[in-house]
């Protein structure tokens, strides 16, 4: 790679690296842009994204069919008091009593946005993915105009309220660390115990949590391949024939019940020597670690995705055709979860020496780092640490 193109190229992952200094201001302006939408529309503007509309372009969202005139001043109201309390955790300069305030403001803000807001269209993308792109260049098969009936502005939306809710999550957690006295970037404070329970304690959760995550999906499971055996499991059998006489219905339904299944095996490496060493049948790795990041980035965002699904057939879980449709789906809540302790607890398994705080030693305890050093005082080794040192 020439000088010229790997020299942005790191700073970039430089600057991402330094996501708690610019992340509170990120959410500011998320927030801003957002209260500047919602001023747009209740000024008279189009384009009010809950607005009842036909059928075809609905989504799934708890605030469909909301009217401009109710939903865009609150929605104005709300955005400009997150992008006062955004800029307030990026300075820092808060009392005690009003950054606690701000931290549940922060962390409401962030679950509001991702898991009660959304529909099924986040675990749709994940899942549907590599299609979604492939019919960016060939077209969408069967009826749809192209990828915009599919990702129409209803559902466009709610994915940019789920980044929204993203940058808040973040930026509250940095602002919380930083109140702590803690690293910014690992959440471990300097001469503590910061890596918390100990492997073991945490394994033993880790297991409960997959066990949990494996048993969820299995109603939606044992439902789509009924269904693609003939058996209408929940539905109503003229509603089975509908579904065999629509190409690849069915077929979609046993891929993501197939899909699901492989996720639960994946799952299980969360806790398993093969999550953390790459086994023998991958033979170009074979004995290597695994790197932590190739687990816990994929099962975080399946975990996140997961909830806002099964929240929104929760809102409506009985319909006319049966409850083959609707109800198999609410057990994902406890999915994503239970998936998101396991992700978790495989973390802090295996998270080693944070590069911003200090090194750890084999045992994995903290020490003060560049802070310390740049004060003129020499590191002391806190506790023993029982977390892995991968």
């Amino acid at each position: 790679m020439s000088q010229g193109v790997e020299t942005p190229i790191r700073n970039a992952i430089r600057w991402w690296r330094r996501w708690p200094d610019w992340v509170g201001y990120a959410a500011a302006g998320w927030s801003l842009m957002y209260a500047m939408l919602g001023l747009f529309w209740t000024a008279g503007g189009d384009g009010f994204p809950f607005a009842p509309i036909h059928e075809d372009r609905r989504s799934g969202s708890i605030l469909e069919g909301t009217a401009a005139e109710v939903g865009a001043p609150i929605i104005a109201v709300l955005g400009l008091l997150a992008t006062i309390v955004a800029l307030a955790m990026a300075r820092g300069t808060a009392s005690r009593g009003r950054s606690a305030a701000m931290i549940a403001f922060g962390w409401v803000t962030a679950a509001v946005l991702t898991l009660i807001i959304p529909d099924y269209t986040l675990i749709a993308l994940v899942a549907f993915a590599p299609l979604l792109l492939v019919f960016t260049f060939t077209g969408v098969p069967g009826p749809q105009g192209g990828i915009g009936d599919i990702l129409y502005w209803h559902r466009t939306n709610l994915i940019i309220l789920f980044v929204g809710g993203l940058l808040w999550a973040a930026a509250t957690l940095a602002h919380q660390r930083r109140r702590r006295a803690a690293c910014r970037h690992c959440g471990r404070r300097h001469g503590t115990d910061g890596d918390g329970r100990s492997r073991q304690t945490l394994l033993r959760w880790g297991r409960w949590a997959v066990v949990v995550a494996c048993l969820a999906p299995l109603p939606y499971e044992i439902t789509r391949v009924a269904w693609y055996l003939g058996h209408p499991l929940g539905i109503s059998r003229e509603f089975l024939t509908m579904m065999q006489q629509t190409p690849g219905m069915l077929e979609i339904g046993l891929g993501c019940a197939l899909a699901s299944v492989l996720g639960g095996v994946l799952t299980h490496g969360l806790v398993s020597r093969w999550g953390e060493i790459y086994p023998r049948w991958i033979w170009f790795k074979a004995g290597r670690p695994v790197p932590p990041a190739l687990a816990t980035i994929p099962a975080s965002v399946v975990a996140v995705v997961l909830i806002p699904a099964g929240l929104m057939m929760l809102w409506d879980p009985v319909v006319s055709d049966g409850w083959g449709l609707r109800l198999p789906s609410v057990p994902w809540v406890l999915w994503g979860a239970a998936l998101g302790v396991a992700t978790v607890t495989y973390h802090l398994r295996r998270r080693g020496a944070c590069r911003h705080c200090g090194p750890a030693d084999e045992a994995g305890s903290v020490r003060a780092g560049r802070a310390g050093r740049s004060a003129g005082r020499a590191s002391r080794p806190g506790r023993g640490s029982r977390s892995s040192a991968w």
